[in-house]
């Protein structure tokens, strides 16, 4: 995957300033936190008070971070965080510290009970959740309020129902969802 991980650093880099690796601090197994990967896909430095959420047309995306987010080509480096045993390939997405410290205290340590994962099935339900935020006047208050309970409510039920054959769906149906595009 090495020069396909070049190509699409060095789109990142010449299409914005800055470094072509996203790092940010989310909440994995037994509560404990680590710094996810993605490539970047907004301009780098945005202003310390913006939103931990993106709503479509943001304009903090770049025209690179536009194409990498709609192909979710942006996750790829997280194949490095399940290598170093922090994220599997199906399980919970992993959450920021922020969203995770608001989830009822039997939600939380049910779904931290197991490794997070590059996807899931909310990840599929809410595949184009940043056009859903973006028709929300308040797109956080949309994100606490409505996304939260039915993402829990969808974890939860992964880590109760979790299999072999029920990961290998999850991971085909992520890939019939990027390949369709919708």
């Amino acid at each position: 995957m090495s020069p396909l991980f070049l190509a699409i650093a060095a789109l990142v880099r010449i299409d914005s300033p800055g470094p072509a690796f996203f790092r940010q601090e989310r909440v994995g197994q037994f509560g404990r936190t680590f710094r996810i990967r993605k490539f970047r896909t907004m301009r780098h430095a945005p202003s310390p008070n913006a939103l931990q959420v993106t709503v479509a047309g943001d304009p903090r995306v770049t025209r690179v971070g536009a194409v990498l987010r709609r192909l979710k080509i942006d996750e790829l480096p997280q194949l490095i965080d399940v290598l170093g045993g922090s994220m599997s390939l199906v399980g919970p997405r992993p959450e920021v510290p922020r969203y995770v410290s608001m989830w009822p205290d039997d939600a939380r340590a049910e779904v931290l009970s197991v490794r997070p994962g590059i996807t899931d099935p909310t990840a599929i339900e809410f595949f184009d959740e940043s056009r859903l935020l973006a028709d929300s006047p308040d797109p956080d208050e949309t994100y606490i309020k409505v996304l939260i309970p039915r993402k829990l409510a969808g974890y939860r039920s992964y880590v109760r129902t979790q299999s072999f054959g029920g990961d290998l769906r999850i991971l085909l149906g992520t890939a019939a969802r990027i390949l369709g595009g919708r």
